[in-house]
């Protein structure tokens, strides 16, 4: 099986491409960015298509991070590969971007006894938050809220929290009498750890659809009705 991923809903741009016609490869890219992830992506992908030695009717699965996330850079992955899958036959796969970088973490060599948290500062004073055990399997979320809210649900035995929003979460903890290390506030999800849970899986979707949690920032503006 081959297989796409792509991830541009957070603050980086990445590629991947596990060919697994026999031992697994991988081939990634992966820059962070706070915009411009349109114009960067295909050419990763061109990239990684090369190095991996593939044509795009040799892809059998295409899969993308379908959010939480920036509004218009979940849409982008999407997009394409959407559109990817359409010319090319692939199935599609998606999965959140929480349960991306939990599986990111564990790669970047987080060995958590227990279970932890993957913690986002959404921003406004809000966490994209999910807990995941010690394997990286998802056990709540993705979930829009704030950190003492999170705090207080918190299970005894997690210690251990990753993402830009770790530190908002571990203080609110602290209040709470609750102590949880804070670590790796860089990470990003990441299309090289999408594609490994695609692989793993075996699954497909029929279609992608973004999850958004909150409404976007921008609204359109209300059109006035010319009176006669």
């Amino acid at each position: 099986m081959n297989i796409l991923a792509l991830d541009t809903g957070m603050g980086a741009c990445s590629a991947a491409v596990l060919r697994a016609d026999g031992e697994p490869k991988l081939f990634a890219r992966q820059d962070v960015m706070a915009r411009g992830h349109a114009e960067a992506l295909m050419p990763m992908v061109a990239e990684v298509m090369a190095e991996a030695g593939l044509n795009f009717s040799d892809l059998d699965l295409i899969a993308a991070t379908t959010g939480p996330g920036s509004f218009t850079g979940v849409r982008i992955a999407i997009a394409a590969a959407r559109g990817l899958a359409l010319v090319t036959h692939a199935k599609l796969f998606g999965t959140d971007s929480l349960t991306v970088m939990a599986k990111a973490a564990l790669a970047d060599g987080l060995t958590p006894e227990g279970p932890y948290a993957v913690a986002v500062d959404a921003r406004r004073g809000m966490l994209y938050f999910g807990r995941f055990d010690a394997a990286g399997q998802k056990r709540e979320g993705p979930l829009l809220i704030a950190p003492d809210d999170a705090a207080m649900a918190l299970p005894h035995d997690l210690h251990i929290a990753v993402g830009s929003g770790a530190t908002l979460f571990a203080e609110a903890a602290a209040q709470r009498g609750h102590r949880i290390e804070a670590r790796l506030p860089e990470l990003q999800p990441r299309a090289a750890s999408l594609a490994e849970i695609a692989f793993a899986s075996g699954e497909t979707v029929p279609a992608l659809k973004p999850l958004y949690l909150r409404p976007p920032d921008a609204k359109p503006k209300a059109q006035e009705v010319a009176r006669r």
